[in-house]
């Protein structure tokens, strides 16, 4: 990878595995993977539950059952919400640095999902109140972080902006490699694809899905897009759901993964998943295609899971 590179023996020039820092969201997500069409004014079947997720908390929760070290620097309610959301990370393996905030609920996310699809209505919550200062201490107390990854959702509010782009600031002063995730093409057309490059302009990996990459490249194949996204950042990559994944490295190189036959049950995480498992190998030292396969296994993993967590059986 260009630029400072953590290597496969962690921060510390040890045998430990490089310890990433995730910043960003953590949710409650209500589930609903529908049975067929919403009948609006009516009824329509659902398997329905109630379980964490946000994209930052989804990806460190994978990251730590990959076997990866993780921390994550985020913000909840002083609610139950929040400290099962907590206590569920950290059962995972996930070092918590998440602050409790009185009086602001836990986020929420209702969540549709059927026919490959989901749509989200989102409550930030105490997400908002997340500070610089707080992501500058986590980072200044954890020595043997090599990577920051960032979930853009930080980014696209206003409340949370200034903690979102102090990370990766006070990430690259720190010598470490730095990555982004798109986060959702709705919230990105509202600040408006200019500004948000320019957030992020310099980080060493932007990830996105097909719709948020139309939004910040424009119309074109996935390998277009990616190769434009790479003059921003120094790595892009651009997912298509089934059909595969395209990376785009510094010097124009292009590399693609193929399409995966896989059984479908919820797609909710699955770019959360595939995000920890290129971001664990990648930060190990793999190039582009390995990190590739890496990250369409354990999306693989999550879409046949209901929920944006893993499964609940023993870690891989």
């Amino acid at each position: 990878m260009d630029g400072p590179s953590p290597g496969p023996s962690g921060a510390d020039g040890g045998s430990s595995p490089a310890r990433i820092v995730v910043v960003g969201d953590i949710v409650t997500d209500v589930l609903a993977v529908l049975a067929g069409p919403v009948a609006p004014g009516s009824d329509t079947s659902a398997e329905i539950r109630v379980t964490g997720g946000g994209q930052a908390a989804n990806t460190a929760a994978w990251l730590a059952w990959r076997g990866c070290p993780v921390t994550l620097i985020g913000a909840v309610g002083a609610d139950d919400a929040g400290r099962s959301r907590v206590a569920e990370l950290t059962a995972l393996g996930v070092r918590c640095a998440v602050r409790r905030h009185p009086g602001t609920p836990t986020g929420t996310v209702i969540v549709l999902a059927g026919q490959g699809e989901r749509t989200m209505l989102t409550q930030r919550g105490a997400n908002l109140r997340l500070t610089p200062a707080e992501v500058t201490a986590t980072l200044g107390g954890t020595p043997d972080a090599a990577h920051l990854h960032l979930s853009a959702y930080t980014l696209l509010d206003a409340g949370s902006r200034e903690a979102g782009r102090r990370a990766l600031v006070a990430a690259r002063g720190r010598g470490l490699t730095t990555s982004v995730d798109a986060a959702s093409a709705e919230p990105l057309r509202r600040v408006g694809p200019a500004a948000f490059l320019e957030w992020v302009r310099d980080a060493d990996l932007l990830l996105a899905n097909a719709d948020e990459a139309a939004v910040l490249a424009g119309p074109g194949t996935p390998a277009e897009q990616a190769h434009a996204l790479a003059t921003v950042t120094r790595h892009a990559v651009v997912k298509a759901g089934a059909a595969g994944a395209v990376w785009a490295a510094p010097g124009g190189a292009v590399i693609s993964t193929p399409a995966r036959r896989v059984r479908v049950r919820d797609v909710t995480g699955a770019g959360d998943a595939f995000a920890a498992g290129l971001l664990a190998a990648w930060v190990a030292g793999a190039g582009p295609t390995e990190a590739l396969d890496r990250a369409a296994e354990l999306g693989t993993e999550a879409v046949g899971v209901v929920g944006a967590r893993p499964p609940a059986d023993e870690p891989r």
